[in-house]
């Protein structure tokens, strides 16, 4: 089948086509129906099913014969660790932390938040807490004792899981002192914590309160698989709020089995058995969905990775993981690319390595700039496809879909909606705009499986934050196009469109001209407040290793090539050249906080900002130009 075919197959009949997908779930009862929408505009899914998500990912495998086969290899080029997991081997763990959860009181519905490093451990805490209905809530590594406070008192969970520490090139994070100091913060308090504890660096224990992990783990009975409904919520996983407070994505249990399995083979093109590998952490929405629950529900062999994509230990550290280990289909962030690609700009490393064994590329998290996807799809020689999604999604919404057939590459273009997606740009009014239009990305409702069908706790700020705006359809935050070909084009997010003397203009599309200059690793735009033109954008330039020509020159070539490629109306004549970017540990680049520091305006630390010294050299560099000047 073609991929028109299939998204037709879904348009005329959505629920027989995610009727059809559940079958490839493991159900202890097979749901009736596929769509709950007697609370519409909230709607659900596989309500009346009964399922279990660590049956699906673990037991199954291994009941049919395939126990044998690796489900997690373990790779820690900062550590030097190396281990494999089989199918069987990560039943035995997962049976056994389920039954010690189980033996402290932990139930169908309790919240367990997971505080840990990317090692094999962390997703034996997931599958446990899965085994049992828990609703596990990930947070970050390394995140801060308050923004964890603030974790623990939106999810009141009754056990914390944690790792001592984590380890990062050239130092180790302690992490038990940031969940003493959060427990501290937060009004609630868990009944106990269990402690994973690593040779780099072992924590104390509060007495009574905190067990160790192997410890607590002798002499229970392993647990078994507690069948729950379809629409039980699998984890809460907290999202950034433009208010501050972290939003909890729910996501229910039945469709967010049936939506990943599906997509592993239709869109990332990967058979049960080969090795998928997924280079982001649990503590976001990809490690859930595809370094935990899509690579094993669907029967393949998952990577933890321990490491970084540059110094760990130089910039050919992916391509040696894809050869070590027989990697078939590959998914990481635009921004990792960038890194590699500013560290190796020619591609040197990759020829001490054969990744042959690769069939294709995945960017996602943020938009992948043209000059990226050049660079990546001329060193490794495979297709290299831009995909778009979210944390509310959970997986893919717009995808070049591979397993279904390879569709021309538009650079610039995540390609086409999948099925459960349908996809229209509006205007401010709500009306449908003609194609190669900007303006606001909405889908129309219902969502699809597996998507978030509401906030942890706050139904009102769910409706408020996606549903509010234009009736009828889920607000993506995003803007962008569709060209006459069904192409999505994302261009920002919505409070990225700039307004320069009325004219209505992407940063990204400026960002896409920025990185097309040779000497240019990395780039952001923003908008700056203008008396006159109301707001002007303003570039912030990363080169690449080795570069030394002068930075006034390259900042003139690339003013000329906004000019030449978008036009005078960008009025783009302000760029400055920096070390680096601040960014989420996620890798997204803090744009509305560089705004602010241009602007003088008062701004809240981000909590998930990966180093904070860089917003000072963001302040210095942008001094020279007449702003910044008022410390806030």
């Amino acid at each position: 089948m073609t991929y028109k075919d299939v998204y037709a197959a879904w348009q005329s009949d959505p629920e027989g086509f995610w009727m059809e997908a559940a079958k490839a779930i493991d159900w202890d009862v097979f749901p009736s129906k596929a769509l709950s929408a007697e609370n519409a505009p909230i709607y659900e899914w596989y309500v009346d099913g009964m399922v279990n998500g660590c049956y699906n990912a673990v037991d199954r495998h291994v009941e049919r014969g395939r126990g044998d086969q690796v489900a997690i290899i373990y790779d820690s080029p900062i550590t030097g660790a190396k281990s494999e997991t089989t199918y069987a081997e990560l039943l035995v763990k997962v049976a056994s932390l389920a039954g010690a959860l189980r033996a402290k009181g932990i139930e169908k519905g309790d919240r367990v938040i997971i505080y840990m490093p990317m090692v094999p451990e962390a997703l034996v805490a997931m599958l446990a807490c899965a085994r049992l209905g828990a609703i596990h809530s990930v947070v970050f590594g390394g995140f801060a004792a308050h923004e964890l406070a603030v974790r623990i008192d939106d999810a009141t969970p009754k056990a914390i899981i944690a790792g001592s520490c984590g380890v990062e090139p050239g130092r180790i994070v302690p992490y038990k002192p940031l969940v003493d100091g959060a427990i501290a913060q937060a009004t609630h308090k868990p009944d106990f914590c269990i402690i994973f504890q690593r040779d780099q660096l072992r924590a104390d224990m509060t007495p009574g309160r905190d067990h160790d992990w192997n410890e607590v783990q002798q002499g229970v009975t392993p647990a078994h698989c507690v069948p729950v409904e379809g629409n039980h919520p699998a984890y809460i996983l907290y999202t950034s709020g433009t208010t501050g407070a972290p939003k909890g994505v729910v996501r229910p249990t039945g469709g967010h089995l049936v939506a990943l399995h599906w997509t592993m083979k239709n869109i990332y093109g990967v058979n049960p058995g080969e090795v998928f590998w997924a280079a982001s952490d649990v503590g976001w929405v990809v490690g859930h969905s595809y370094i935990t629950y899509g690579p094993l529900v669907h029967g393949n062999t998952t990577i933890v990775f321990e490491g970084k994509p540059v110094g760990t230990p130089d910039a050919g550290t992916f391509w040696r993981v894809i050869q070590e280990h027989n990697v078939r289909s590959f998914f990481t962030a635009p921004t990792a690319f960038r890194a590699i690609k500013r560290d190796d700009p020619k591609g040197e490393l990759i020829k001490d390595y054969d990744i042959s064994c690769l069939r294709a590329l995945y960017l996602a998290g943020e938009r992948a700039d043209p000059d990226t996807i050049l660079w990546a799809q001329r060193v490794m020689k495979v297709p290299v496809i831009d995909h778009w999604w979210q944390t509310e999604s959970g997986y893919p919404m717009v995808a070049n879909p591979l397993g279904i057939e390879q569709l021309p590459v538009k650079i610039g273009s995540p390609s086409v909606a999948l099925p459960g997606y349908d996809i229209h740009v509006l205007d401010e009014a709500g009306h449908e705009l003609p194609p190669n239009t900007l303006g606001a990305i909405a889908i129309k409702l219902p969502l699809p499986p597996g998507t978030l069908p509401t906030l942890w706790n706050a139904e009102a700020r769910y409706r408020k934050s996606y549903l509010t705006t234009f009736p009828g359809y889920y607000e993506t935050g995003d803007a962008g196009m569709i060209d006459e070909d069904g192409y999505l084009y994302i261009m920002a997010r919505t409070d990225d469109v700039i307004n320069v003397a009325g004219h209505r203009l992407s940063t990204g599309a400026m960002e896409e001209v920025l990185a097309g200059h040779e000497d240019v690793a990395e780039c952001a735009v923003i908008g700056v407040g203008d008396e006159l033109k109301g707001q002007l954008p303003l570039g912030f330039l990363c080169l690449n290793k080795g570069c030394n020509r002068p930075h006034d020159e390259i900042v003139r070539e690339v003013v000329k090539l906004v000019r030449d490629q978008i036009g005078p109306v960008a009025a783009f004549k302000l760029a400055v050249v920096v070390d680096r970017l601040p960014k989420t540990r996620s890798g997204k680049i803090l744009r509305a906080t560089m705004v602010k520091i241009a602007d003088n305006q008062d701004f809240k630390m981000p909590a998930t900002i990966d180093d904070p010294a860089i917003l000072d050299e963001i302040r210095l560099a942008l001094q020279p130009l007449g702003y910044a000047r008022v410390q806030s």
